[in-house]
């Protein structure tokens, strides 16, 4: 399983995969925080990155099946992945594997937000006038949230040999589990009876309670579920195509 992961992490730092999402993701955000009027941090008045973790969701759902798009849809397209079922390890190994490798990815592209933390927290009046718990606990439920997508990307890479399609395809399921129970709730027959507990259902809604500052058990056991959730059916592909 080692091994995997260090070979999942040498290719994407050996190619110019790892460079462009990570690359692309600070400078997306950079300019949607500091130079696009909407969530311009300079413009806002007060010292706050609502803004940065309010894009940073949308940033992700593009840029994350960017990188797991490869992750079975290579191996299958490539005839690789029956020599990699082949080897003395579990399937569920060779995905946990191919998971944490993408899943660093995602965390080392997101380390570097931390220098919008500092500037913001040198700009407050007076300096540090931030709310650092809230700020706290949306970087781990943006580290929860990245790990959703990528076991959506996975799951995504296993049903197809097209990179192609494994990313719209990811993109779509990452837009449905996202926002796509939110919306859901706002028709108007399930206000006022159903709506709050389908939005439950969606990741906004755990993730919107996770960056309040308060890490709530409900919320990790709903992130863990999810991801474990789309593993388990990245299993179910991977052991399929051996048959």
């Amino acid at each position: 399983m080692r091994s995997i992961y260090l070979k999942e992490i040498n290719s994407f730092f050996s190619s110019l995969i790892a460079y462009l999402v990570i690359g692309g993701f600070l400078a997306l955000l950079g300019l949607l925080l500091w130079i696009f009027p909407d969530d311009n941090i300079l413009e806002a008045k007060f010292a706050s990155l609502d803004s940065l973790f309010n894009v940073a969701p949308l940033v992700l759902m593009f840029l994350i099946p960017a990188i797991t798009m490869r992750s079975f849809a290579e191996e299958n397209q490539t005839g690789t992945i029956e020599l990699l079922v082949t080897k003395p390890v579990a399937d569920w190994q060779i995905i946990l594997a191919k998971f944490l490798a993408c899943l660093t990815l995602v965390i080392i592209a997101i380390l570097p937000t931390l220098v919008y933390y500092v500037s913001v927290y040198l700009l407050g009046s007076p300096v540090g006038n931030l709310d650092t718990g809230a700020i706290m606990g949306s970087y781990i439920g943006l580290v929860f949230l990245g790990a959703c997508f990528v076991s959506i990307g996975i799951f995504a890479s296993s049903l197809t040999k097209n990179q192609i399609v494994a990313f719209i395809i990811a993109t779509f399921l990452c837009f449905l589990f996202h926002w796509g129970f939110s919306y859901t709730s706002r028709i108007p027959v399930f206000v006022g009876r159903f709506d709050d507990l389908i939005q439950s259902l969606g990741i906004d809604f755990h993730y919107g309670s996770i960056s309040r500052g308060l890490v709530d058990s409900r919320d990790v056991v709903y992130f863990f579920s999810i991801t474990g959730f789309f593993l388990f059916l990245t299993l179910l592909m991977v052991e399929r195509r051996k048959w």
